[in-house]
C-alpha cells in the first residue's frame, strides 16, 4: 500500500528501564521530531515517580512540555481521577500526531504499554462492546486475583497477556468476554508508514537498570507520592496505577518493611519485563537495535537521509 511521506512516524519500544525515553529524545533532536509518550500511567498528573516519567517542564514561549530540548506529549496531561481507555488514547494520539505534522515535525511514539501501542500505532480496531454497569458493579467488589481467575476461565488466551493486578483492565476483559464469548483477536487496519525500533538490552544489564531505578524511586519519594495520590483518588483508583503503588501502599500500611520496598519493586518489574517480551515476540515489524548509532542509522535510512550529522 502506498503511503504519503506526511503519514510517517517512528515507534520506539523495549522492555521497561531499557532507555527508550533517552533514545527518543536523542532521535527527536537529530531528526526534527516530537515525542508522544504511549504509557497508561505517565499520562496522569502526580505519577511521575512511580511511572518513571521523564521530568518534562512547561515552556511558556514555545508552548507545551519539553525535555532535553524536545517537545513531549501525554506526560502528566490528565487528572488521575479520569480513567482513559486505550481506544480514547488512540484517538487523542492520532489527533496529536496530525498536529505535530503541521509543524513539519515527525511524531515519535515511545512506550512499553503493548495494548496502548497496538491501539495508537498499529491501527488496531478495538471491540465495540458497550459498558455493562450491572456487571461492573458486581465485579468491582472482587479482588484482582478473583477477577484474573474468572478471566482465565472465560478466555485463557487473553489471561496470558493481561496485567493480572490491574482490576480495571481485568473487568473490561471480562466484560468483553462475557458479551462476545471471548476477547476477539484485535482487528488491524491497513498498515501505516511507521518505522518500529526496539531496544535490545542484555538480561544482566536490564536487571541492573531495573534494580537501580527501583532504588531511585524509593529514594526520590515514592511513598510521599503514594500518600498524595491516596488522598486525591482513594485506595481503589490508586491500586489501578500498578504494582509500584500497590507495594508502596503495603509499605505505608505496615505490610511491607520500607527496607524491602525497592527489592519488591525490582522483582515485580522483572515479571512485567517478561510479559512485555511476550508482546514483542508477536511484532515482526520491530527492527531491534543495540546502540544509539544503530538507531540513528536506521532512521536516516528510512527517511532517505545521510546518517552523517549535519
Amino acid at each position: 500500500m502506498s503511503v504519503s511521506h506526511d503519514s510517517r512516524f517512528v515507534v520506539i519500544v523495549g522492555p521497561t528501564a531499557s532507555g527508550k525515553s533517552e533514545l527518543a529524545a536523542r532521535l527527536a533532536r537529530r531528526f526534527g521530531g516530537e515525542v508522544i509518550s504511549v504509557d497508561s500511567r505517565q499520562i496522569y498528573r502526580g505519577l511521575a515517580i512511580g511511572s518513571a516519567a521523564v521530568p518534562v517542564r512547561p515552556d511558556a514561549r514555545r508552548g507545551g512540555f519539553w525535555y532535553r530540548g524536545v517537545r513531549h506529549h501525554f506526560i502528566g496531561e490528565f487528572p488521575p481521577r479520569r480513567a482513559i481507555s486505550a481506544g480514547e488514547f488512540a484517538a487523542l494520539a492520532h489527533a496529536r500526531m496530525a498536529e505535530i505534522r503541521t509543524r513539519g515535525r515527525i511524531p515519535m511514539l515511545v512506550g512499553g504499554s503493548g495494548f496502548w501501542l497496538d491501539a495508537a500505532a498499529s491501527g488496531i480496531v478495538l471491540p465495540a462492546v458497550p459498558p455493562n454497569p450491572k456487571l461492573r458493579r458486581a465485579l468491582e467488589k472482587r479482588l484482582a486475583a478473583e477477577l484474573f481467575r474468572m478471566l482465565k476461565r472465560l478466555d485463557p488466551r487473553r489471561a496470558k497477556t493481561i496485567d493480572r493486578q490491574n482490576p480495571r483492565r481485568l473487568i473490561r476483559a471480562i466484560e468483553i468476554a462475557t458479551a462476545l464469548g471471548r476477547v476477539p483477536p484485535l482487528e488491524r487496519r491497513a498498515d501505516s508508514d511507521a518505522l518500529w525500533l526496539g531496544i535490545r538490552v542484555g538480561p544482566s544489564v536490564l536487571e541492573q537498570r531495573i534494580a537501580r531505578r527501583a532504588r531511585a524511586m524509593v529514594r526520590h519519594g515514592l511513598l510521599n507520592e503514594t500518600r498524595r495520590l491516596l488522598q486525591r483518588v482513594g485506595r481503589k483508583r490508586l491500586l489501578e496505577f500498578g504494582f509500584e503503588y500497590r507495594l508502596a501502599l503495603d509499605c505505608l500500611e505496615g505490610k511491607l518493611p520500607r527496607a524491602a520496598l525497592a527489592d519488591a519493586i525490582t522483582r515485580s518489574t522483572k515479571d512485567y519485563a517478561r510479559r512485555q517480551s511476550q508482546w514483542f515476540r508477536t511484532r515482526e515489524q520491530i527492527r531491534w537495535i543495540r546502540t544509539d548509532t544503530e538507531a540513528e542509522r536506521a532512521v536516516a535510512q528510512w527517511l532517505g537521509l545521510s546518517a552523517r550529522r549535519n
